[in-house]
C-alpha cells in the first residue's frame, strides 16, 4: 500500500510541473509563431538585440529592416524579431456614417 502512495505522489507532482512549466511554455510559442507568419511589409519591430526598424522586404526565413536616421538596411533572421511594435494596415477603412447606417438599419 505505501508503494502506492509513492508512486502516486510522483505523478502528482509529475503532473503539476507539466501543468506550471510546459502548458504555458507551449502557449507562448505558438502565439510567437502567429506572430512571425503575420508580419507584413511596413510593421515596426524591435529585435532580440534592441534595435527598432521597419521591415522593408520579406523573405523566407529573414526579413531585411530599415532602422535609424540614416536608413541603415540589414538582414535579420525571423527568428531574431522580439515584438512587432506597430502593424501598418494598408486597407482602408470604411467611413463611420456607413457604419451607423448598418447599426440603425437605415439606408438613404
Amino acid at each position: 500500500m505505501s508503494q502506492y502512495g509513492g508512486l502516486l505522489s510522483i505523478v502528482l507532482m509529475l503532473g503539476v510541473f507539466y501543468l506550471i512549466v510546459f502548458l504555458p511554455e507551449n502557449k507562448r510559442k505558438k502565439k510567437y509563431g502567429s506572430m512571425l507568419s503575420s508580419i507584413k511589409v511596413n510593421d515596426e519591430i524591435i529585435t532580440r538585440g534592441g534595435i527598432m526598424g521597419k521591415i522593408t522586404n520579406i523573405q523566407d526565413d529573414f526579413v531585411i529592416i530599415q532602422s535609424g536616421p540614416d536608413r541603415a538596411r540589414f538582414k535579420l533572421s525571423k527568428t531574431g524579431i522580439l515584438n512587432v511594435l506597430t502593424a501598418k494596415d494598408e486597407t482602408v477603412k470604411e467611413p463611420i456614417k456607413e457604419t451607423a447606417k448598418e447599426i440603425d438599419g437605415t439606408t438613404k
